[in-house]
């Protein structure tokens, strides 16, 4: 039913999404063009300088060639609604859009895949649950976007990982399709780790998350790997967005609004800064992509005890993080 095989050109297809966005982030990162979209320094910011957020666009040009070569149907189906969200979350970088545009233009792209990969085989319900869950890691991944290499990283073993499972389940062109996204994410880190000279902005963060659920559930609704799968290889930012902003939620504050109180942005306060806190999650993120790999290959049992060693070490890492802010907060208030 699906391409298994690619012809000789194809295989350099990764290269040249990274070259591509290599390109044009090295144009972007110096020109003048740059200024009309800068992240200014706020009090929610973890930068003093403001730093262009045009990145977003190389990497949606890597992306574009993969789609091209190797994206085939999945591609068909993927390029309305990431066009969607790439224009509107530009739009947003430059000059703001109302919160209600945004979530609406994510809940339709989510939709458009709903249509044609969820709807025909799983039904009304399935499709629901997976447009809000594709539309809440379109956000996340924005939340997660702001520290220096953070969001890249996640980005490069994320879609590695999906890549080598594909490769191996015989998806070739699948496969290739995600190490190319890994390589445009690739060539934005070589810019983006700290000291960081480009952000991604909303046009890279937001396509990117929805890149993250929309490939998982087609990974999965082809039997390249379990359902699980996506949840694990993306849980440092899944684990850490969703437990600060249902905390917040808990709180009755606004969870809509920029804030400083993502692990990852303790972390940073707290000392470690941006480059020790990039590789500690780097460390954290090759761990699970490489857990959930070894762990599709085991009998069910395993796979159940993977997971819950999974939720054990983020409950204790998470408890370690939030006795070490309690600590260092109040010398701070002191």
């Amino acid at each position: 039913m699906y391409k298994k095989h690619i012809v000789p050109y194809e295989i350099c297809t990764p290269l040249l999404s990274f070259a591509a966005a290599f390109a044009l982030i090295a144009w972007l990162a110096r020109s003048r063009w740059a200024r009309f979209a800068l992240d200014h320094p706020n009090r929610r910011s973890l930068h003093d300088v403001p730093v262009p957020r045009s990145g977003g666009l190389g990497i949606l040009l890597g992306i574009a060639i993969a789609c091209i070569i190797v994206g085939g149907g999945v591609a068909i189906l993927l390029w309305p609604g990431l066009v969607l969200l790439a224009v509107v979350s530009f739009i947003d970088d430059i000059r703001g859009v109302n919160v209600g545009i945004r979530l609406l233009t994510q809940l339709v792209a989510a939709g458009m895949v709903a249509a044609g990969a969820v709807y025909p085989d799983f039904g009304v319900g399935a499709a629901v649950v997976f447009v809000l869950g594709t539309t809440w890691m379109a956000n996340l991944y924005n939340f997660m976007d702001g520290s220096d290499g953070l969001a890249g990283g996640m980005a490069l073993f994320g879609f590695l990982f999906y890549g080598m499972v594909a490769w191996l389940a015989g998806a070739e062109d699948y496969a290739l399709l995600n190490f190319s996204i890994a390589a445009a994410a690739a060539a934005f880190l070589i810019f983006n780790f700290h000291p960081a000279r480009i952000f991604m902005g909303d046009a890279g963060a937001v396509p990117l998350g929805f890149l993250a659920a929309a490939l998982g559930v087609i990974g999965w609704e082809r039997h390249y790997w379990f359902w699980w799968f996506p949840f694990l290889v993306f849980s440092p930012f899944i684990v850490d967005s969703t437990v600060t902003l249902a905390r917040r939620a808990l709180r009755r504050e606004r969870i809509w609004e920029a804030h400083k109180d993502h692990y990852y942005q303790r972390l940073v306060r707290m000392g470690w800064g941006h480059r020790n806190t990039a590789l500690a999650e780097y460390a954290l993120m090759l761990s699970c992509g490489m857990a959930a790999f070894a762990a599709l290959a085991s009998s069910p049992a395993t796979q159940a005890s993977v997971i819950a060693a999974a939720v054990l070490a983020y409950f204790t890492l998470a408890r370690a993080v939030d006795r070490a802010w309690l600590r260092f907060d109040a010398r701070a208030s002191a």
